[in-house]
């Protein structure tokens, strides 16, 4: 296993359990930080035993946005492209990866945090997690998404709401608007999102990589050409391996042996 200076990177039975790792900074994410998370989800898709990635900050904190002593170097136009694309290709690698990606929050998760989780398939909180994108604090606009995931996600009105307030929310209220899937116990959101781990590991992961791409491209794109890239998926998908096993097995009623083929 690679060895990492600001994130650790575990394997738990079928999870690969990323922690952000920069206590000094309250997990402040700093280019490094981006590069590293790149580099490890692009090594966890070319494994096939791993089934499912859970990406926290530990258990007092998820993070505390993006580095901002980075952010203040950025002052040009060309700059902040160069900076920015370092945010999107790390939201890319959570987004594009074919295994299923949770986020397991504790603490705050503020701003580029905030924009982080909101690029990961789900979202697992816990009680006493707090949720922000200040940007309008500082005068400045969400660059690593928040203006566009969120919205997806909760909707225009709750999306500008936060956005507008600039202002932390509470775990009970990010999951009533569903920013968040799941609401656990204080100290409860790891262990939550390994359990979900576990059950997406019993179930065909070409499936699971197929239904993340259909769903994430689909809603770029109208109905109809949706429609038609879950047919282009569905009969790509029908001609594998897998789907044989899943149906034998479904009729023979016993559990099915996937191979991800």
């Amino acid at each position: 296993m690679t060895q990492y200076k600001t994130i650790r990177v575990e394997i738990d039975g079928p999870a690969c359990v990323i922690t952000l790792n920069r206590p000094d900074r309250r997990n402040a994410i700093s280019i490094e930080l981006m590069n590293e998370l790149i580099a490890a989800m692009a090594a966890i898709d070319g494994d096939g035993s791993i089934r499912g990635v859970i990406i926290t900050g530990g258990n007092e904190y998820f993070a505390a946005g993006a580095d901002l002593n980075e952010a203040l170097q950025v002052k040009t136009a060309e700059q902040g492209l160069d900076y920015f694309r370092h945010w999107h290709r790390v939201c890319d690698a959570l987004e594009m990866s074919k295994k299923p990606v949770i986020a397991a929050i504790e603490g705050f998760c503020m701003t580029g945090g905030c924009e982080l989780v909101l690029a990961c398939d789900i979202r697992v909180g816990a009680k006493g997690s707090t949720y922000a994108i200040t940007s309008a604090r500082i005068g400045t606009v969400a660059g690593a998404g928040g203006t566009q995931r969120l919205p997806r996600i909760v909707g225009t009105a709750y999306a500008l709401e936060i956005l507008f307030a600039a202002d932390p929310i509470s775990a009970e209220e990010a999951y009533r608007m569903g920013l968040i899937n799941k609401l656990t116990e204080s100290g409860g959101a790891l262990s939550e999102a390994k359990r979900m781990v576990a059950l997406y590991a019993t179930r065909a992961p070409l499936s699971l990589a197929l239904v993340k791409r259909a769903t994430h491209r689909g809603m770029q794109m109208d109905l109809a050409s949706g429609l038609e890239f879950e047919t282009l998926l569905v009969t790509t998908i029908y001609g594998t391996e897998d789907k044989q096993e899943g149906i034998s097995a479904f009729l023979e009623k016993r559990k099915p042996a996937f191979k991800g083929r």
